[in-house]
């Protein structure tokens, strides 16, 4: 053997070992890169659609989600919690949402698809608390008029049970009806419109 064919054969391996371990270092800068720019599980989950059963949330009850860091309320109301809707009309801010924020879907009494379920941002519209839940009729601590819905405690904010602000509270609009629709009888995704799926 002569000391070019040594040479070459091991010019040819130093090559493929540089040329190895040079791809492997730039797949290490550049995964990581590319990678970096992709939102977090935590970033997509904090604007992502969140899809609830509704199935076995009870007559009158109340449950509460999570969607884009904010509580959004889904509650089951009965007949008679529809049944006194219109009687509250006269004492709302604006009791047809024409200035609140909801879908076009939900411009309705109810403010909803399924009259029953109402899907509502938790949150109050004056400074963002979160009311209470108070579905029952004359609590004494709401006056005899009170035909059940939610109050703010942090400023006095009252809102009936479609989430329409009742006239004297801070509170300058409806509390907000997020976008939604159902994929199936017992599941609600909240979120998106169902022109989006």
């Amino acid at each position: 053997m002569s000391d070019t064919n040594i040479d070459n054969k091991r010019r040819r391996f130093l090559i493929k070992a540089t040329s190895a371990v040079g791809t492997v270092g730039l797949g290490a800068i550049v995964i990581p890169f590319i990678s970096s720019l992709t939102p977090s599980a935590r970033a997509l989950a904090a604007g992502a659609p969140v899809e609830v059963d509704i199935s076995k949330v009870e007559p009158g009850q109340l449950i509460r989600v999570i969607w884009q860091g904010k509580p959004v309320w889904v509650v089951n109301r009965t007949k008679e919690m529809l049944d006194a809707l219109p009687s509250v009309n006269p004492k709302l801010k604006d009791p047809t949402s024409v200035a609140s924020i909801q879908p076009a879907y939900t411009l309705n009494e109810s403010r909803a698809r399924k009259p029953n379920i109402l899907v509502m941002v938790g949150i109050c519209t004056h400074l963002g608390c979160s009311p209470t839940y108070r579905p029952e009729v004359a609590a004494a601590d709401l006056g005899a008029d009170w035909a059940g819905g939610f109050y703010c405690p942090c400023h006095g904010s009252r809102f009936d049970l479609a989430g329409r602000v009742i006239k004297g509270s801070p509170a300058g609009t409806n509390m907000t009806v997020p976008p939604h629709y159902y994929k199936t009888d017992e599941i609600v995704r909240i979120g998106e419109d169902d022109a989006v799926a």
